[in-house]
């Protein structure tokens, strides 16, 4: 009897297991299926974003131009072995700002995870609230909005300080990627340094901050700065005959721009033309009337040896400089102007100013968002992307209406 019952309970304990088996193989059928089902989901994600690559080249900006132009390759020299020994008017002293994010070893850049942009968070962190910025603005989400991206979007309103408090807000919540437009070049290494080291892809943009930030970064878009204002220069020199005393209106100071419209022009016109002599250069800040003040003075000064003034700024500096022109009776002041805004243009057309850099905005955040996108799809981005260059005048201001801002 004992044995009868020790037989039928091993029978029972071998069903058991084989149903447990059974079971557990059930169990994880559905883990399989559901892996399955991510891949793919992350497949199809995937195709869908790159479809979308058509639809982002074929992208107008409010100007009528492509709002991505093809971008521009520059070559890079040497870097020389100490280029803060050079003297400013040298152009290789400002090497490791006009050479910005190249020949640079990342650090801890996370890896693409090739499932695609659409669906992806996104924290643009801008500098200021500025008509231009509100251009930037538009295409950075006409890109986003042709991806499927979400994109948000903060201002610190140039305040170094309000930005450092955002970028601790952008990493709480743990976006997909930062995009950010540092204030301040040099106090936006840190804050480049944090994004990273909490595992959060991020690309620079617009302005450059300093090299050592570059280390931080997927990549950096935006204008060549320096290559524009060489190029600007270039017509500039040619518009004062290659000689005559000239002035700078700066850029606000702290930022890449303060240096690459102030030493561009003064490295390239000491090159191409040494009889040109540089009088002055102020950063009376985007205040018409402080412009004003400035060019009325300088015209004062320095009488008919001023033959021409360069302007970081074609809208408030550059109406304030046409003011004080006018009020002075000195048509014979020859103008040039980073732009390119309704009212620079307009000053264009108007003969006011004789040329203005082609600079836009929709572009400008339009690179920034798709170099992200280009990432979340597995593909390669340079360390740096540049906009195409173009120095607007007179014979062409039409064709780059409306403006952009």
């Amino acid at each position: 009897m004992i044995k009868k019952i020790s037989a039928i309970l091993l029978v029972v304990l071998i069903a058991a297991l084989f149903i447990a088996g059974c079971g557990g193989k059930q169990a994880q059928e559905p883990s399989k299926s559901g892996q399955s089902g991510q891949a793919e989901k992350k497949s199809s994600n995937l195709e869908e974003s790159l479809k979308a690559d058509s639809i982002v080249a074929g992208l107008k900006a409010d100007d009528g131009q492509l709002l991505l132009p093809p971008l521009e390759k520059k070559e890079v020299p040497p870097r020389p072995a100490d280029p803060a020994k050079l003297p400013e008017d040298d152009a290789m002293h400002w090497y490791d700002m006009e050479y910005s994010g190249w020949g640079v070893s990342k650090v801890n850049i996370p890896k693409s995870p090739k499932d695609g942009a659409k669906g992806k968070k996104v924290i643009l962190i801008v500098h200021g609230d500025h008509p231009w910025t509100t251009a930037y603005i538009r295409g950075a989400k006409k890109v986003a909005d042709a991806y499927g991206m979400e994109l948000k979007v903060m201002s610190p309103n140039f305040n170094a300080d309000v930005q450092a408090q955002m970028v601790d807000q952008a990493i709480g919540a743990r976006p997909d990627m930062i995009l950010m437009i540092p204030v301040d070049a040099k106090m936006s290494v840190q804050l480049f340094r944090k994004i990273n080291q909490a595992g959060i892809p991020v690309i620079a943009t617009n302005t450059h901050p300093e090299s050592e930030a570059m280390k931080y970064v997927i990549a950096w878009t935006g204008p060549d700065d320096w290559g524009q204002f060489r190029m600007l220069a270039q017509k500039f020199a040619e518009l004062m005959h290659n000689e005559g005393g000239y002035a700078i209106i700066q850029h606000n100071p702290g930022g890449s721009p303060f240096f690459a419209r102030t030493y561009a022009p003064i490295t390239e016109l000491k090159k191409i033309a040494p009889k040109m002599e540089l009088l002055d250069k102020q950063a009376p800040g985007f205040e018409a009337e402080k412009t004003m003040q400035v060019v009325s003075d300088w015209i004062t000064r320095f009488g008919s040896k001023l033959k021409g003034i360069i302007l970081a700024d074609d809208s408030a500096q550059a109406i304030g400089t046409a003011e004080a022109i006018k009020k002075a009776n000195r048509q014979d002041i020859i103008v040039v102007a980073a732009g390119n805004s309704k009212v620079g243009m307009d000053l264009v057309k108007e003969g006011k100013i004789q040329a203005i850099t082609y600079q836009t905005a929709e572009g400008d955040g339009a690179a920034a968002v798709k170099a992200a996108a280009d990432w979340f799809n597995g593909k390669d981005v340079e360390p740096v992307r540049y906009l195409p260059k173009h120095i607007i005048t007179k014979d062409d201001v039409d064709k780059f209406m409306p403006a952009q801002w």
